[in-house]
């Protein structure tokens, strides 16, 4: 028998059981509900620190030398994962500090001084990648910055992006109330991550007239 497929929900948000955390509890009970094996992670209980200078900080093993959770969070959850969605709040626009410090503190792994490297890469590549944010501003221009960022690792790590749920709230737990529905709009992904329909043409692929058989 085929096991399920392992699905990686990372909250960046620092308040718990916030807006970000009501759409990552609505992924993980959607994917739950479809067979997938599910570890939710908080990104403030394994990162501490952020980068540094790995030419100045690296151990002579090559590992790195800050010591808080994040080995362990992205050898033992991020890297055996088929799938990943990233839960933050928008602030200034983009996203927390605390995600971006995951897709920072990769770097001391993939690089080249890193005796492992090239297995830490076919480890990140070819994921499925999910975004839920949480804002209290409903401008449209508020997400692009985050969106296109992760369409962009998306496409470094040759991960297929599947899309990005938006909700609205302010105070705690105040994007259930969203009338566009976001929270029904995040378990419908985490149903569908492995499932959606996902493509990125170019101009010579092959391809019939129609979207749907």
């Amino acid at each position: 028998m085929t096991p399920p497929p392992k699905l990686l929900v990372l909250v960046g948000s620092p308040r718990r059981e916030g807006n970000s955390f009501v759409l990552a509890e609505a992924v993980k009970r959607g994917a739950e509900s479809r067979g997938t094996s599910v570890t939710l992670r908080h990104l403030d209980d394994h990162i501490t620190h952020f980068l540094r200078d790995c030419r100045s900080c690296r151990h002579e093993n090559g590992e790195c030398s800050i010591d808080d959770g994040f080995r362990g969070l992205f050898f033992d959850d991020f890297l055996p994962a088929d799938g990943v969605v990233f839960a933050t709040p928008i602030y200034w626009y983009g996203m927390s500090a605390q995600t971006k410090a995951f897709f920072d503190r990769t770097f001391c792994y993939y690089a080249a001084s890193y005796p492992d490297s090239s297995d830490v890469i076919q480890g990140m590549t070819r994921k499925r990648i999910g975004l839920v944010l949480a804002s209290e501003e409903t401008y449209p221009g508020a997400s692009l910055g985050i969106v296109h960022q992760v369409q962009e690792y998306a496409r470094y790590t040759h991960s297929e992006f599947i899309g990005a749920v938006r909700g609205f709230g302010n105070r705690r737990g105040e994007v259930e109330r969203d009338p566009g529905g976001a929270v029904e709009e995040a378990e419908r992904m985490g149903k569908e991550l492995f499932v959606r329909k996902f493509s990125d043409y170019r101009i010579d692929t092959e391809r019939s007239g129609g979207v749907w058989s």
